[in-house]
């Protein structure tokens, strides 16, 4: 009876951790990293303005 137990807390820990992990990869990838907010292209304007 022992070793019935055991193995089927093992079992139950075992598919604790696998759905926590499965939780855990979803909340990183859908994590939004901070970007800056500079443009990496500028382009300058006309200081005359008639050109």
């Amino acid at each position: 009876m022992h070793r019935l137990l055991a193995a089927g807390l093992t079992v139950v820990m075992a598919a604790a951790l696998a759905v926590a992990a499965a939780f855990g990869i979803v909340a990183v990838l859908n994590a939004t990293p901070d970007q800056p907010n500079t443009p990496l292209v500028h382009y300058e304007s006309p200081r005359g303005g008639s050109e």
